[in-house]
């Protein structure tokens, strides 16, 4: 794959669907084919007679082609817990290449594949692969989803050191506000600057409606046009 990136973050439940969504929206307006994808999922509800998972269903309609749920989410688990726990719980197996053929197969038709990882960088998957390893099996440039909170510039930096001893590229990041009265968030802001290295997308404020179409609009595309081919 090398036509698309990966989407992680600090931590879980800091928008890293909001973001994959605004980004699958923003470039959809460019006129390319998009596809924002979850490969491995943990928690759906059970509605109108179907099992489903919310952030799926959101990457779904924020990208242009017409995929099934199956296919923006490979694998789809009903416990709300880390990945290779609701595995255990639901006696399903994650299985490597399975996944990574389902992920392909889909990316393949795409011109720009987003792929957004389940909780923060390094969440385990089963005994012998976590979140980091799917990451580097794919290859693709990363965009870093750091939440403005308490804590932040540790966990981003940190996040950074382990991706590029993996061998991968951060081509990004996107600042977005979880705790709205934090304070010194200029100069949280300037050290994450420093310290990551690397361009900011955008500095997304709280908002009471993250639909992809207002998520984009604080959403720069132009540092990534670079990462992708021409």
């Amino acid at each position: 794959m090398r036509k698309g990136f990966f989407i992680t973050g600090t931590d879980t439940e800091i928008g890293k669907t909001a973001v994959t969504a605004g980004l699958a929206h923003a470039f959809a307006q460019t006129g390319r084919r998009v596809a924002a994808l979850k490969p491995i999922s943990a928690g759906q509800d059970f509605i109108d007679g179907h099992w489903v998972n919310d952030d799926v269903e959101r990457l779904r309609a924020a990208g242009n082609m017409v995929l099934t749920s199956a296919e923006v989410g490979a694998l789809q688990l009903r416990t709300a817990c880390a990945p290779h726990i609701a595995a255990r719980i639901e006696n399903e197996a994650i299985a490597r290449e399975p996944v990574l053929h389902a992920l392909r197969s889909v990316a393949f038709r795409a011109d720009v594949a987003l792929v957004e990882g389940v909780g923060g960088f390094r969440v385990p998957l089963n005994d012998d692969w976590d979140t980091a390893d799917l990451a580097a099996d794919l290859g693709l440039p990363v965009i870093l989803v750091v939440g403005l909170r308490l804590g932040c510039i540790n966990h981003a930096l940190l996040t950074a050191e382990v991706l590029r001893t993996r061998g991968l590229t951060l081509a990004a990041w996107v600042a977005n506000t979880v705790d709205e009265h934090m304070p010194h968030v200029t100069d949280n802001l300037q050290a994450l600057q420093r310290g990551l290295a690397a361009p900011c997308l955008g500095h997304v404020p709280r908002l009471a409606h993250a639909d992809h179409a207002t998520m984009a609009r604080h959403l720069s595309l132009e540092p990534l046009l670079e990462h992708l081919p021409a």
